[in-house]
């Protein structure tokens, strides 16, 4: 198949990649940031210009896997123009072109956040649609894009709401686990928003890889929620992080911030049922996170 991987170079696209190629996929990346992988055609620069997505997705292309985005939520509440014309109009300019050249099949990165404050309700792929923040709203904005691309052009779009992405390669992220494991290394702490007992649910790079895998090879649309299905709280997670490094991590409560949810709790039932189940909890994912942290850190 010839694949199409937005943000290729980015912390899940890296993964996706090799796992593409790993299977004898033709695989092309576009991606702002500056970076090659033997075997993959690449093409620097932003989507939203249109010669760098007509030199990205070319006419025999059969699926994308649109993974660029801003994707930090504070960010995005203080510049919600930037966000809305990275993840919103960039998306729309790609679906344009997989238009044109007839691509069949595009697996989106979307988030959970797209459903805002349900406080500690179960997450489930039919619940209305009322995002806290500007980078919830571009998300919920280009699935309704999908949505229409799909009814009126026959595009097979698979929307995966994914909860929080960790694992190997985590040095270049800013997420609550990346944090704790540069604190580990470097003797120091983490602050954390609130009293600590907002919960997340925490899905693993590889059953991430497993989800987009089973995205591509769906027979129609769909929507899943993709996450591991048991949420800790920042307090059993900073208490897993010192258990599984070694160190006595720091830790300060600070101010929680406008726009995050009290909690993500999900039902990934759908997903299951579809043949796709996570392999890793959230002990044994944080243990292989932290060897392979440790590991490039040396």
């Amino acid at each position: 198949m010839r694949v199409l991987v937005t943000g290729g170079a980015g912390f899940i696209g890296r993964q996706l990649v090799a796992n593409l190629l790993g299977q004898g996929h033709d695989v092309t990346v576009a991606d702002q940031s500056e970076h090659t992988v033997e075997g993959v055609r690449y093409v620097q620069g932003d989507l939203r210009d249109p010669r760098v997505t007509a030199e990205a997705l070319t006419a025999g292309t059969e699926a994308v896997v649109h993974l660029a985005a801003l994707t930090r939520v504070l960010d995005s509440v203080n510049d919600p123009d930037a966000v809305f014309r990275t993840n919103v109009l960039a998306t729309h300019y790609l679906l344009e072109r997989c238009r044109e050249v007839g691509v069949a099949t595009f697996v989106f990165a979307s988030t959970n956040a797209v459903v805002g404050d349900v406080g500690t309700s179960v997450i489930l792929e039919g619940m209305p649609v009322r995002p806290l923040t500007p980078y919830g709203a571009t998300k919920a904005g280009v699935e309704n894009l999908l949505s229409a691309y799909s009814a009126c052009y026959g595009l097979k779009a698979v929307v995966l709401r994914f909860t929080n992405v960790y694992g190997p390669g985590m040095q270049v992220k800013d997420t609550m686990i990346a944090r704790l494991m540069k604190a580990a290394l470097a003797g120091g702490g983490v602050e954390i928003y609130g009293d600590g007992t907002q919960r997340r649910d925490y899905v693993y790079m590889a059953d991430v890889i497993a989800a987009i895998d089973l995205g591509l090879s769906l027979p129609a649309s769909d929507l899943v929620v993709i996450g591991s299905g048991e949420s800790v709280s920042m307090l059993d997670l900073h208490a897993i992080a010192c258990e599984v490094t070694g160190s006595g991590i720091g830790l300060t409560h600070v101010p929680a911030k406008a726009g995050e949810m009290p909690a993500v709790i999900v039902d990934n039932s759908h997903a299951r049922g579809l043949g796709w189940k996570p392999e890793h909890d959230i002990r044994l994912g944080m243990e292989k996170s932290w060897k392979d942290f440790a590991s490039r850190s040396v």
